[in-house]
């Protein structure tokens, strides 16, 4: 039975087919296969398979140190992070020879620490944070990489100072740089063009104090967002001791001469003293047409009040562990059993440290992909993340047992085997979480779940605990925790972060106390029928 038929036909190119592991990566190229996840698998294969299995008849054991195995990892992470900000470590290879610790000591120097060359725990977590939050990318890391004369560096300093930009727009005060930002955000023109509109930004000293004070006209953004029907909103920063202080205010057409300043307060002169009619229609590259209840309200008291068309935005799961990794790492590290006092917090951690991990291990398989670009990706992965809505959906108000029961028998229905499948929940669940992409990362991991590796539920528990992608549930996220945590416990591999020691038990410390008593909270899971699926002819 196809696993496209089950899903409907509407959603056909919804799943990204791939290689098995990357070493087979050049066995067969990945497409689709009657629309959905393909990828034929041929005799070379499975020759090559039928290969690998007589040497490993033939190949002795060997005992494997896995505490050296973790530790030359972790410097193959750090060699990675050294050689992505310009501090050449030479090849990753997990050891801390030479170059490493030269490589070390130019990267102690340039963040202001005593050059030893031997990285102490509070240098590795600010390198790692920086180098994922760099890959991670979004617009915020995007201008204070192109703002910054020392380019992709600038994140490190970032990472060092508490994630807070150090460098504005060149020439202009941080203050004035953000509200650039923010404008450019809500509008089609980018911040660099925006800066480029002759008018946009004006200086004056309007509070004669000998230093420029900026004025922003956002009539010159071409959005609607700013404006109402007669009037733009205008940012005004004058300046002070202690930096610019913003004013925000309406007008029309404003010039240095529409406005008085003492100090940091600014207010708008007086239509006599202007000469000019602040009411008067506003010309801009979008109009937007007055409301009726505002032209109401304009009739009756003689003035209008901008209307601002806003709209919640989803949560970003980027934007939250951005935060999330500014304090872990302002606090010295993650939180560990010891030092716990807020499990939410360490949960939050806890999830963005997995999301990383997740991301650097679906690169892998990406970058192995033969046939299709990283758009045809994301647009595969986006298709099969909204086919996996109903189970999604279904977190919110069932058991973790009862979810993963559904999605088990969509698994045994698709028609794929295992390690397809698994490597296509691999590659989108790292596209999700690169393109914050909430339902193809949460969709992934719960396809990975019912695979048979428990320990990525985990995910599915900081998802449901933090609302991103699925309606926030705090008592069913409890489920999923522990379900991963029986696991671990079992004896199963852990899906993230191995080489961190003692992450287990923070994770169980942490569920315990969301949980509010040492017994575990999982909910009873309900028995129920496997779903029938027709051949559609």
């Amino acid at each position: 039975m196809a696993f496209r038929y089950v899903i409907g036909a509407a959603a056909a190119a919804a799943m990204l087919a791939a290689p098995v592991q990357r070493a087979q990566a050049d066995e067969f190229v990945g497409g689709l296969v009657g629309g959905l996840i393909g990828g034929a698998i041929g005799s070379s294969l499975a020759n090559q398979q039928r290969n690998n299995q007589q040497t490993r008849t033939q190949t002795r054991t060997v005992y494997v140190n896995p505490a050296a195995t973790a530790q030359r990892q972790q410097n193959r992470e750090i060699q990675t992070s050294l050689n992505y900000f310009g501090f050449n470590a030479g090849v990753a290879d997990g050891v801390m020879g030479g170059n490493s610790r030269a490589a070390v000591a130019r990267y102690q120097v340039y963040m202001g620490y005593p050059g030893t060359g031997q990285i102490s725990e509070y240098e590795k977590s600010l390198l790692l944070g920086a180098y994922q939050r760099a890959l991670a990318g979004g617009p915020e890391v995007n201008r204070m990489i192109a703002q910054s004369n020392d380019g992709v560096r600038a994140v490190l300093l970032a990472q060092r100072d508490g994630g807070r930009r150090t460098v504005g727009y060149a020439g202009l005060p941080m203050a004035v740089s953000e509200a650039v930002d923010e404008v450019a955000d809500s509008s089609d023109p980018s911040a660099e063009q925006l800066l480029q509109r002759s008018g946009f930004i004006q200086l004056a000293d309007l509070n004669g104090d000998g230093k420029n004070d900026y004025i922003l006209n956002t009539a010159l953004a071409g959005s609607s967002f700013w404006c109402n029907a007669n009037q733009c909103k205008t940012m005004v920063f004058a300046s002070t001791a202690n930096g610019y202080t913003r004013n925000d205010m309406l007008m029309h057409d404003p010039t240095p001469a529409s406005f008085t300043c003492v100090g940091g307060t600014c207010q708008v002169k007086a239509q006599e003293q202007t000469g000019q009619t602040q009411l008067a229609s506003v010309q801009q590259p979008v109009q937007q047409q007055q409301p009726a209840q505002e032209q109401q309200q304009q009739a009756t008291t003689g003035f209008s009040v901008p209307v601002f068309n806003t709209a919640p935005k989803p949560k970003s799961l980027n934007t939250f562990c951005t935060k999330v990794n500014m304090l872990t790492s302002a606090n010295g590290g993650f939180t560990t059993v010891s030092t716990m006092s807020d499990p939410n917090f360490t949960m939050s951690e806890q999830f963005c440290l997995a999301r990383t991990y997740a991301v650097s291990e679906g690169e892998e398989l990406i970058a192995s992909v033969q046939g299709a670009t990283q758009e045809q990706i994301a647009a595969q992965c986006e298709g099969f993340g909204k086919n996996m809505e109903p189970h999604i959906a279904a977190l919110a108000t069932k058991p973790a047992n009862a979810v993963l029961s559904d999605v088990s028998a969509l698994v045994l229905n698709s028609g794929m085997t295992p390690a397809q499948l698994r490597t296509t929940a691999q590659i989108c669940m790292a596209n999700g979480y690169q393109t914050d992409r909430m339902t193809a990362a949460l969709g992934s991991a719960l396809l990975l779940t019912a695979l048979g590796e428990r320990p990525v539920a985990e995910l599915v528990g900081h998802h449901l605990h933090g609302g991103f992608g699925v309606a926030r549930n705090g008592d069913l996220a409890l489920g999923w925790y522990e379900m991963a945590l029986a696991a671990l416990d079992g004896g199963a591999a852990p899906a993230f972060a191995a080489n961190q020691p003692g992450r287990v038990e923070v994770l169980r410390k942490a569920s315990m106390e969301l949980a509010g008593e040492t017994a575990s909270a999982v909910p009873t899971a309900t028995s129920g029928a496997l779903p029938v699926f027709t051949l559609a002819e």
